[in-house]
């Protein structure tokens, strides 16, 4: 099983490049403590959503990284 981050701009569509690693994490709590260290750099560089996906299967959609 692998961990991976999807990640959406403001109008939806797929960010595949710049800042975005096409890296995999062995587990979610690795995968969330790169979002927790990264999260900033990914904003600035037009991301504006995430999804945590566990191979195919989603964890958790459509998360923002804007604060509350």
């Amino acid at each position: 099983m692998t961990w991976h981050w999807r990640y959406e701009n403001a109008n939806g569509g797929l960010v595949t490049e710049g800042v975005v690693p096409p890296e995999t994490f062995p587990s979610q709590a690795d995968a969330e403590s790169w979002l927790g260290e990264s999260w900033r750099e990914l904003l600035e560089a037009g991301v504006e959503r995430v999804t945590l996906l566990e191979d195919d299967r989603v964890e958790y959609a459509k998360m923002s990284l804007r604060p509350e």
